[in-house]
């Protein structure tokens, strides 16, 4: 496993990546190390043909106090790249896009950048103890990694802008009411949640997996007749793969399917 000085990578199992933030004393806030690191990693799951699922979470009480701006924001100001080029973009932007699942647990602090993660990822899990806030407009900016593109898309406009443009904080009850996380769980359960959730989806067929992703962000990005017209394309491709032979075998024999990606 590569070594990296604000990131902790583990693999609890052969098809599952488990990157932490490890920046505790801190409170995970984003220098430009973290951010370079954590786009290396992201691009690392992307490139690993053994690995199926990701799971984003952080060491400490906190998930992330946000940019460590003294560092970050002259460096964007500069003209400076948040994340390395050619790399997976974890915040989905430019560049490379990210074609495996993502699932990220949270809790404590998650300001500013670490919404945006969230709103980048699939699948999101909070621990009851979190305190959310896209404060950016309290600093006399606003959020640049996605968030007033994808939380009015997520949680609609009016809740959207409730957050935006205040920059209020508010807790998991009321993000699990946006759409923002999917499930609230006891402080402590997060990560253990969210890494059962990645090996659940690491043992369905990868390729099934990737289509279901590629089609439901055509109809985000495309709009749904975009999406509507590649559906067979995508079925008949799927239906040709080793996998859908092994889908059709468990069924007929009443097991769990062992699927390989081909």
């Amino acid at each position: 496993m590569t070594d990296f000085q604000r990131l902790v990578l583990s693999r609890p199992n052969d098809h599952v990546l488990l990157i932490g933030l490890n920046r505790p004393e801190k409170r995970n806030a984003f220098d430009l190390l973290m951010l370079n690191e954590l786009g290396q990693a992201i691009t690392l799951y992307e490139d690993d043909p053994d690995l199926r699922c990701a799971v984003l979470y952080a060491e400490g009480e906190h998930f992330t106090a946000g940019l460590d701006l003294g560092e970050v924001g002259p460096a964007v100001q500069a003209g400076a790249a948040l994340f390395p080029e050619g790399g997976v973009d974890p915040l989905g932007m430019r560049g490379r896009v990210r074609t495996k699942p993502l699932v990220m647990a949270v809790q404590g602090y998650c300001l500013t950048i670490g919404i945006e993660l969230l709103l980048a990822s699939d699948i999101r899990i909070a621990a009851s103890n979190t305190r959310l806030g896209q404060i950016e407009i309290n600093r006399g900016i606003f959020p640049f990694g996605g968030a007033t593109l994808r939380l009015p898309q997520v949680a609609g406009w009016g809740n959207a802008m409730r957050w935006l443009l205040t920059g209020d904080m508010f807790d998991a009850q009321e993000a699990l009411r946006i759409g923002l996380v999917q499930e609230v769980v006891e402080p402590g359960e997060q990560l253990e949640t969210a890494t059962r959730i990645a090996k659940i989806i690491a043992v369905r067929a990868p390729l099934g997996v990737q289509a279901t992703l590629e089609s439901s962000r055509t109809m985000l990005h495309q709009g749904p007749d975009a999406a509507a017209d590649a559906l067979l394309g995508q079925a008949r491709k799927l239906m040709a793969s080793e996998d859908a032979a092994e889908g059709l075998r468990s069924f007929l024999e009443r097991r769990e399917g062992v699927f390989t990606g081909k």
